[in-house]
């Protein structure tokens, strides 16, 4: 759970108030990790999928497999999965060619040859780390646009790019813009399609199958190799391998020239690798609705599409919240012959730019009206000279503002008495799912569009109900409201604006319904208007966003309830001492903290027990994993070691027979590391073995130092594992710490460098025999752990003698 700092409750406010907003934000918070927590385990189940199909093995094979190649290769999980999922489309026939190896394997961490520039080299760490980042915010990618945003936000800080754009190569042998961060909307549509242009970067790296580096594009520079009209003096335009049946080209801009460093290059093809995934899940240019179904035409599409002169404005409003102007995000070409220019250049453009005299007009007042009250505006009729066929031509419009979720439709309506305005005004219904509806209270008439009879699903040859009957098309839940809200029309001339439910075609439509009455002298209702619109769609996406969510609160509870279980089980197979032990001469203590954030419980473990002999046994060990499965592989090695070294078994022989059961027991977790310790009084000797575990910690005359690691890798992971055994004669004053990594692993950090500041703090805080181990553990511990930690803390008395006779 994500916690909310504490703050002093505001004068006027209630406390029960502050305290219900902070269980709002903490509930909001937890959702959208789970929500990040669902969305990378998708990722993870299909790469799982992908490797499957791919070797017909078992699902625990596959992802055994990702996460040896991962190691491997020193990727993270999710870099691995995107990978997989990237090579599933086979590449091009350019890159199987080309014999360019850079794009066949994820690069790590080695410079491009003969690139290395003086005093300067690249740093894999970071490089890993950032795309590590890259990695995991992918998740959260549905469409080639969002790819183009996080990419420009995960690259931007490193390369100093400020524009990021993708162009997928389409059948005709043009390119095609299907992404762009930081390039203006206005210059993006201008180059959205490509088309064969010789000199072209993104042509040239996508032909030769390798990236192109521009470090100079000066204005000479530009013109000479093709180059848009952009302000990017050094851009870099990289091929994605595999993504789509479509190649794609990733271009990353700066503002200023100079040379791509060898890191940069490195980062810069790492990100583009990754693209491959993520473009083959949902292909170049298209948008996960996240519903399977397809998504949904854009504003400009469906303004194409209309037949009428019409505008989609958005209102910009100055700082202190008036409306200074409206950007036009799309417009119908009708509408760019009344304002003199192509109708595809006014989309981004200012209202008052294109069109100054707006601002002096009524229409301007009767915007502002609209966007405040939601009431619709119908201007006076007004003559506008256009040329038709080159004859100047009058006619007469009327503009009609209507406002749409927080925008406004501006139309410019024609005066004429033909058959083809009622097309028009068919064709906007049609593609609106809309329609109108009328109803004479004296004549008892009714008129009804034929797309109100669509959405209810009625014939038109039965004609149009009576307002009063109305009610009797819904669903009979919803027919009760829907039959007060006309009553209370026909009453007092309220109007209304309800959701109603019907069936048709076989299946239930959400519909919404809009009516007012027309009122003669006396303030009697004598004609009704009303409007129906389809919102089935909308609200399927409701519904199904809300299963999504108790399917999500579900998940959680079962996941907390297994925490409880295994916390429960681990205490009960792990008790944890409550005083310093005594073992052997030496003073033993134990600390065991579990993990802060999580909803499961770690297989983290130790034993500390006295041998036959006087000796004393020391083991920590960390099963992989989380949950029940890891708490009972973890107590299943813990006591099995315990019983090997009291019979008599060698620390090596114990830790070859712990892996032999780990690989052939089906009631075993994965792999596990651990590591082994025996203290013989006699002499201070203490002979150890490992098994892909962190070493001792040695602090000996206020040096911390790491023993020698022995030979030995994690158990479960070979057949034929060789282990060696270490030993190292303690002296009185001498302190050993034995620990699980979540001691000093953090997020993005190679594990030495937690290994490094570990010494660090002990020697700091740990100098003494009687020094306390809390303190090493607060500030080792001061970030939010996301593993458990124990830590095994054994000291030799500054007063024990030289020979210690066994008891």
């Amino acid at each position: 759970m994500t916690s909310e700092p504490t703050s002093p409750t505001e004068p006027g406010i209630a406390p029960d108030t502050v305290a219900l907003a902070k269980v709002v934000a903490r509930q909001r918070a937890e959702m959208e990790r789970l929500r990040d927590l669902a969305a990378t385990s998708a990722v993870l189940e299909r790469a799982v999928g992908a490797v499957m199909a791919a070797s017909g093995c078992s699902p625990d094979a596959a992802r055994e497999t990702l996460a040896q190649g991962a190691k491997a290769a020193r990727r993270t999980l999710l870099e691995e999965c995107w990978l997989t999922l990237g090579r599933l489309a086979p590449p091009p026939v350019a890159a199987q060619t080309s014999g360019s190896p850079e794009y066949e394997t994820f690069p790590r961490p080695a410079a491009e040859s003969g690139s290395e520039m003086p005093g300067e080299a690249a740093s894999p760490d970071d490089v890993a780390a950032a795309l590590g980042r890259l990695g995991r915010a992918l998740v959260r990618v549905g469409g080639s646009q969002d790819l183009a945003e996080c990419l420009l936000e995960h690259l931007a800080p490193d390369t100093g790019a400020d524009t990021v754009v993708l162009y997928a190569r389409r059948p005709s042998g043009g390119l095609e813009l299907v992404g762009h961060a930081g390039l203006d909307d206005s210059l993006a549509d201008q180059w959205r399609h490509v088309p064969p242009l010789p000199g072209f970067p993104a042509f040239d790296a996508l032909r030769d199958r390798e990236p192109h580096w521009l470090e100079d594009t000066g204005d000479d520079r530009r013109a000479s190799v093709g180059l848009p009209p952009w302000h990017h003096r050094s851009q870099a335009w990289l091929p994605v391998p595999a993504a789509n049946a479509d190649d794609v080209c990733v271009g990353v801009l700066r503002p200023h020239p100079g040379p791509f460093t060898p890191r940069h290059r490195e980062h810069l093809r790492g990100a583009a690798l990754l693209c491959s995934g993520p473009l083959r899940l949902f292909g170049p240019g298209q948008e996960d609705s996240g519903t399977g179904g397809t998504a949904e035409a854009s504003p400009r599409s469906v303004f194409d599409a209309l037949p009428v002169a019409a505008l989609l404005l958005t209102p910009l409003r100055s700082p202190a919240g008036r409306v200074e102007d409206y950007r036009i995000d799309a417009a119908t070409p009708q509408a760019g012959d009344i304002l003199g220019r192509p109708h595809d250049e006014l989309a981004g453009r200012r209202l008052l730019e294109s069109c100054p005299p707006m601002g002096r007009e009524p229409v301007w007042r009767g915007c502002l009206r609209t966007l405040s009250t939601g009431e619709p505006y119908e201007g006076a009729p007004f003559a506008h000279q256009e040329v038709v066929a080159g004859i100047a031509e009058l006619s007469t419009y009327a503009v009609r503002v209507t406002r749409l979720d927080g925008r406004l439709v501006l139309t410019w309506l024609r005066h004429d008495a033909s058959d083809l305005q009622e097309q028009r005004l068919a064709d906007l219904q049609r593609l609106g799912s809309l329609g109108w509806a009328n109803w004479n209270l004296v004549t008892q008439e009714a008129a009804w569009s034929s797309q109100v009879f669509t959405l209810f699903g009625r014939e038109p040859v039965h004609g149009p109900v009576r307002l009063a009957e109305l009610s009797d098309l819904a669903l009979p839940e919803d027919a009760p409201a829907l039959a007060r809200a006309v009553d209370t029309l026909l009453e007092t001339g309220r109007p209304f604006d309800l959701p109603v439910r019907v069936r048709a075609a076989g299946a239930v439509r959400h519909l919404r319904i809009v009516a007012e009455a027309v009122e003669d002298m006396s303030g009697t209702p004598v004609e009704v208007h009303g409007v129906v619109q389809d919102l089935t769609a909308r609200r399927r996406v409701e519904l199904a966003l809300d299963e999504s969510e108790r399917a999500i609160l579900t998940q959680h509870d079962v996941l907390r309830a297994e925490r409880t279980l295994a916390a429960r089980l681990q205490h009960a197979l792990l008790p944890l001492p409550k005083r310093s032990m005594r073992l052997a001469g030496l003073h033993v203590e134990v600390a065991y903290l579990p993990a802060q954030s999580g909803v499961n419980v770690g297989g983290d473990w130790f034993s500390a027990i006295e041998l036959p002999g006087s000796e004393a046994l020391f083991v920590v060990g960390d099963v992989a994993g989380h949950g029940i499965d890891a708490v009972a592989t973890m107590a299943q090695l813990r006591f099995t070691a315990k019983g090997m070294i009291i019979t008599g078994s060698s620390l090596t022989g114990a830790l070859t027979r712990l892996n032999r059961l780990l690989l052939h027991s089906r009631d075993s977790h994965g792999t596990a590391t651990m590591v082994l310790a025996r203290y013989q009084p006699e002499g201070r000797r203490l002979v150890w073995a490992q098994a892909g575990h962190p070493p001792p910690l040695l602090l000996r005359d206020g040096v911390a130092s790491f023993l020698d690691r022995p030979r030995g890798v994690l158990l479960g992971a070979s057949a034929t594992p060789v282990f060696d055994e270490g030993e190292c004669l303690l002296r009185p004053g001498d302190r050993v710490l034995m620990f699980t990594d979540g001691l000093v692993e953090r997020p993005e950090e190679p594990i030495d460098r937690g290994l490094e500041r570990l010494a660090r703090v002990v020697e700091a805080h740990g100098g003494h025999t009687d020094s306390p181990l809390e303190p090493v553990l607060a500030v080792m511990l001061e970030e939010e752990r996301r593993d458990d930690v124990c830590v095994l803390d054994i000291r030799v008395p500054d007063d024990v003698p030289d020979e210690v006779r066994p008891q």
